[in-house]
């Protein structure tokens, strides 16, 4: 084995192979090939989807994330490293395109990065390989790892253990813990307990939350906390897990993604999978239809046949969702029918048309109103939206007249949640009362929440398999909740969507304006 390796190291010498061992890698290329050497894992260097990274983008990313903050590891001061530089720059040679993950080689402030990857992409696997080189490279780096469950921590664990009783033994400063270990150079890691106790009592250099989708909430806001950036190591929180749920944590952590900039690697079956031999007939092959041939320019180690194997026995959804990383399942969302691409596209206000508001009421919760037209199609056309907290209803009155792109006179109907006529603890008055003195007028009529949501479905795809729904981009709450409003997650599932305080508002809103508008029998309009 020996006698293998350093032939691919190109040197005679068995010892100098052992002294790669402890050299840092300085590219995205040498890192493969180290991590070749010394594990046997082959890093995927290759992203076949568009807007996908590589397996090996995200290592060389957290692991390069400390190279310009970081001394020089003892050995690269030896007399050796002079004379063995060239020779371990060619025994590294990935490709002439060293930094093939196309990022900035400089480390920039933060580490904080988010790995969306298919089941068995090599999350787990590859993030145990990232906390190996920390204790190896990094002296008195401090990393953690938070999994969904205790069971998911100790594979991640299990896998830096197995890497460190294969030749790594010499780093290791004592014996190696059920639950932590140290190295040598004063660095540590070590599992911690999915509880908002056990997080908040760290304060390290690296955290990884392994299946982010299986977490309490409290406990992940908890963990955002506790990085910090010392001796020269950049605080770094990472979050790896597959997209189950349009609703939950994973979501949000992409969503937010595009606006705090942190960097998301994104891969799926195609990244990771097996090169494909081309005796392997195209046409006769089960995962055709998604490959296009894409397997035959693959550098990874997910076998085909089990790849077709659990594509036949799962669901077209299931299979989309977990290997593919197309989208989260739509099992329990109540708008399964709901697509971006077709029902949301840019709409305007069109004066020849009729203009209505749909209003859901809160205060801690957010107030909500929506812009309404139907063209002569017979398509709902939302057009705009307003959310907002903790805010006055003659405060709301104002900016609803301001963004009404008509005059109050013109508008054909405000419609929203009858509740709104009951007497206000506070003020003793109604929010309908307040609304009508400002001079908007409501009506409300009363509902079951069902009659509604099959209503906004009716539109969403009809019998006839056509869309009648389109909302503008610019309704990004309206938006996030129709993809992610919900059943409850209970063993006995209920007919009621969740009341989550957070998505059922937008819809409420909308759903108000389809129980109001054509009726047959005639509002109420109340007055107090």
């Amino acid at each position: 084995m020996k006698k293998e390796i350093a032939a691919e190291c190109i040197v005679e010498a068995e010892w100098y192979c052992e002294s790669v061992r402890d050299f840092p890698p300085q590219t995205a290329g040498q890192l493969a090939r180290y991590v070749k050497h010394f594990t046997g894992l082959s890093l995927p260097g290759v992203s076949l989807c568009a807007g996908h990274s590589s397996p090996l983008d995200y290592l060389w990313y957290a692991y390069s994330i400390d190279l310009n903050q970081k001394s020089k590891s003892k050995k690269q001061n030896d007399g050796i490293r002079h004379t063995a530089d060239a020779e371990l720059n060619r025994s590294f040679a990935y490709a002439r395109d060293d930094n093939k993950s196309g990022r900035d080689a400089r480390a920039p402030s933060n580490g904080d990065c988010i790995v969306w990857a298919n089941r068995g992409g090599g999350k787990t696997q590859l993030a145990a390989i990232a906390t190996l080189l920390e204790g190896i490279f990094k002296p008195r780096c401090q990393t953690r790892i938070l999994g969904g469950s205790l069971e998911q921590s100790g594979r991640m664990y299990a896998y830096l253990c197995e890497f460190l009783q294969n030749g790594y033994e010499s780093f290791v400063d004592g014996k190696l813990l059920k639950e932590s270990c140290r190295f040598v150079n004063a660095a540590a890691a070590a599992m911690v307990a999915q509880s908002s106790c056990a997080v908040r009592g760290q304060h390290i250099h690296k955290l990884r939350c392994d299946e982010v989708e299986l977490f309490d909430p409290e406990v992940f806001n908890a963990a955002a906390f506790i990085t910090q950036s010392t001796h020269g190591l950049v605080g770094a929180m990472e979050i790896l897990s597959t997209m189950h749920k349009p609703y939950g944590l994973m979501q949000q952590v992409i969503d937010a993604s595009a606006r705090s900039g942190i960097p998301v690697f994104k891969w799926c079956l195609w990244e990771v999978i097996e090169p494909c031999p081309s005796q392997r007939s195209c046409s006769r092959c089960g995962l055709w239809s998604d490959c296009g041939g894409r397997a035959r320019r693959a550098a990874g180690y997910f076998k085909i046949d089990d790849a077709i194997s659990q594509m036949r026995r799962s669901s077209r959804a299931g299979f989309e969702t977990e290997m593919l990383c197309l989208r989260p399942s739509m099992e329990n969302a109540v708008f399964a029918d709901f697509e971006t691409a077709v029902h949301v596209k840019p709409v305007s206000y069109d004066p020849a048309l009729p203009l209505y508001r749909a209003i859901d009421f809160g205060f801690v919760n957010p107030f909500v109103c929506l812009w309404i037209q139907i063209d002569g199609d017979g398509k709902v056309r939302v057009l705009d939206e307003y959310v907002k907290q903790r805010t006055r209803i003659a405060d709301h009155a104002e900016a609803l007249k301001v963004r009404t792109p008509c005059a109050e006179s013109q508008v054909a109907g405000t419609f929203c949640d009858p509740a709104g006529a009951g007497a206000n603890g506070v003020s003793g008055s109604s929010e309908i009362r307040e609304l009508r003195d400002k001079g908007i007028i409501c009506r409300s009529r009363k509902s079951g929440i069902l009659e509604g949501i099959e209503k906004i479905r009716a539109t969403l795809r009809a019998g006839d398999g056509q869309s009648r729904l389109v909302i503008d981009p610019k309704c990004a709450r309206l938006i996030e909740a129709m993809r992610c409003y919900h059943y409850p997650e209970a063993a006995v599932p209920g007919e009621l969507p969740e009341k989550d305080g957070v998505y059922d508002h937008p819809i409420d809103a909308l759903r108000y304006f389809f129980i109001n508008w054509g009726h047959s029998g005639k509002p109420s309009c109340r007055h107090y």
